[in-house]
């Protein structure tokens, strides 16, 4: 899963980028609002964590203008303005959640999962594709009695696939789903995540259609 991080404080900054990629998304993080639109321009993310107070454009202007695009993607508002009108306003112009500062990350990680969940009309925490469970919270894939705990970029991989289960995900889409913009991308990282994954869950967890992409079935 791909977060747009945007906030203006290097040190909040640099902390939940490291958390978020320790939960295993891949993480782009702006510094101002003008940034902000400009990464959502050119990207696909599959949520948003944004601060009000920021430089060149202000929080509030950046989520009224994903909204005018019509975009369904999940937005958090994290910061430290705690007047009701703040938040109700915030609220009112599109967000998904409001979180104030100071936070603990395992609230933030939550509320995300929470909102991902409930614009994929989840009604449950677990994931599943009728064969493959996954929980977001704890990382756990199960499959029969086959039950194991994914590393951060086994666990992406997977998330991005049964977000979806079906459909086809290329190369260049997991690979966006599991690197932010200044992250190099390894050689044959996807080749060698989906083995490490088929060794937990079996040969045939994920299916690969040649020079096309990466899918797990739909089951019914």
């Amino acid at each position: 899963m791909r977060v747009l991080l945007v906030e203006d404080d290097r040190m909040i900054g640099e902390s939940m980028q490291a958390a978020l990629r320790d939960a295993g998304y891949g993480v782009d993080w702006a510094l101002d609002g003008e940034s902000a639109l400009s990464g959502f321009g050119t990207h696909i993310y599959d949520l948003v964590l944004l601060d009000l107070g920021l430089p060149k454009k202000s929080g509030t202007a950046v989520l009224r203008e994903i909204r005018v695009r019509n975009s369904q993607v999940p937005i958090l508002i994290v910061s430290a303005r705690d007047a009701v009108d703040d938040r109700v306003g915030g609220l009112d112009d599109g967000a998904d959640d409001y979180i104030l500062k100071p936070f603990e990350m395992a609230e933030v990680l939550a509320r995300i999962r929470a909102a991902v969940r409930r614009r994929g009309g989840l009604a449950t925490p677990i994931m599943t594709n009728g064969v493959i469970s996954l929980d977001p919270a704890t990382r756990e894939a199960s499959r029969g009695d086959l039950h194991t705990r994914l590393s951060g970029k086994e666990f992406a991989l997977l998330h991005a696939l049964m977000m979806r289960p079906g459909a086809l995900l290329s190369r260049s889409e997991i690979e966006d789903r599991l690197y932010g913009w200044n992250e190099e991308v390894e050689s044959n990282v996807v080749e060698f995540i989906i083995h490490s994954i088929r060794k937990k869950l079996g040969a045939d967890a994920i299916k690969n259609v040649r020079g096309v992409g990466w899918l797990v079935s739909k089951e019914h």
